[in-house]
């Protein structure tokens, strides 16, 4: 009798687990996530914690770090005087031109331009190109957060075409300066700036060459050559790195239309930063000067005077009682090192010597009768464009 109420009981669990197993395969083909729900709710997040992803080949972050350091300059220069204003109401001069007199009275308009800046201090001093504020008689900076203030000149370095400007604010968003001396050709880099006064843009590209000079722009270049686009309106805006440090002001594009052609120039950060300080702590920039007159080392006159390679610069003449000439250089010596740093050309011969301080005693290496010779130069003081007719 035990028996048989055993094996009913069993035969009845059996067929109740065989109904539950069969409701449940019925449940997962029309509902598969039945089984899962509460583990899906323990591991989706709100789309508020979610980390927000960089795309691939984005450099928004450094966008958006650079862009509130980047102002758009406006300029303006007032109307030239009529010179024929004060026969205006002459009869006489009115009897003998007659109508062309009218034309006279038509004043003329005054004249606006555009540009970019960067600022540099938080207390509102902004870089830019002298071209862009040299002529102007009032400076308006437009602040990324809409304000529009207006500018004074702190001072300029036409050489390098540089200037620094304030405009009366706190706790602006400065930039923060990279080494330029760490780029390398190939480096990806955005220029930011308003070109044509359409508004703040950002354009990408990369380091096409480092120390461009023979340009003809400034008498101090070493230009930083990119492909980011540049246009007319950028000029004295940043050019800055994919960690949105600055790495170079803007300055110039070589074009036959006047648009970007892919070949903008840049002047590095750390000339930049260098002259920013001098004009902060003196008001102006003093650069080092020896008094010479050089020229490249040509592949021909490399074979001349038998140097292994067309490096250098070759002294073709010496101002008298300059620091040059009282150290003994002369005509004909072929400039190979300055403190140890190489010289390659004229270019950066002038730039080596103008980053050296006055009265500093700096050793100069030369080639001079197929010798080496290290002469030693007390430096002097570049004196004004206008003084000496070239180094």
């Amino acid at each position: 009798m035990n028996n048989q109420l055993h094996k009913k009981v069993w035969l009845i669990f059996a067929q109740t687990a065989t109904v539950c197993m069969a409701l449940l395969f019925v449940l997962r083909i029309f509902n598969p996530d039945f089984l899962n729900q509460k583990e899906h709710a323990l591991v989706v997040k709100p789309n508020d914690q979610l980390q927000e992803a960089t795309p691939a080949g984005s450099y928004r972050h450094a966008a958006k770090k650079a862009m509130p350091s980047v102002v758009n300059i406006f300029t303006s220069k007032a109307a030239a005087a009529n010179p024929h204003e004060k026969f205006l109401d002459d009869p006489v001069f009115r009897h003998f031109f007659g109508d062309q007199f009218d034309d006279m009275e038509t004043p003329s308009q005054p004249e606006n331009s555009l540009g970019s800046g960067v600022i540099v201090s938080e207390k509102g001093l902004i870089l830019t190109n002298n071209h862009v504020i040299a002529t102007a008689d009032a400076i308006e900076v437009a602040l990324s957060d809409g304000r529009k203030l207006s500018a004074k000149v702190v001072g300029t370095d036409p050489d390098t075409d540089l200037a620094l400007i304030k405009v009366d604010a706190d706790n602006l968003p400065a930039i923060t300066f990279a080494s330029s001396d760490k780029l390398s050709v190939g480096d990806v880099v955005l220029a930011i700036g308003n070109p044509f006064g359409v508004g703040q843009t950002v354009t990408q590209g990369i380091v096409s060459a480092l120390g461009r000079t023979h340009l003809g722009i400034n008498i101090y270049e070493n230009f930083i050559q990119t492909d980011a686009s540049i246009n007319p309106g950028n000029s004295g805006g940043a050019l800055i790195d994919t960690e949105g440090s600055l790495v170079g002001i803007n300055s110039a594009i070589y074009s036959r239309s006047g648009g970007s052609m892919g070949i903008g120039f840049a002047i590095p950060a750390t000339l930049a930063q260098q002259v920013t300080e001098q004009i902060i702590a003196q008001g102006n920039v003093t650069r080092g000067w020896i008094g010479i007159e050089a020229q490249d080392i040509t592949p021909e006159l490399a074979e001349s005077f038998r140097l292994k390679r067309p490096q250098g610069a070759l002294i073709a003449g010496v101002l008298r009682n300059s620091p040059a000439d009282k150290a003994g250089l002369r005509a004909g010596d072929i400039l190979l090192a300055i403190e140890g740093k190489p010289v390659i050309d004229s270019g950066t011969m002038l730039n080596l010597i103008a980053a050296l301080k006055p009265n500093q005693k700096a050793t100069i290496q030369i080639a001079r009768a197929e010798a080496i010779i290290n002469i030693s130069v007390i430096i002097g003081k570049r004196p004004k464009p206008s003084e000496i007719v070239s180094e």
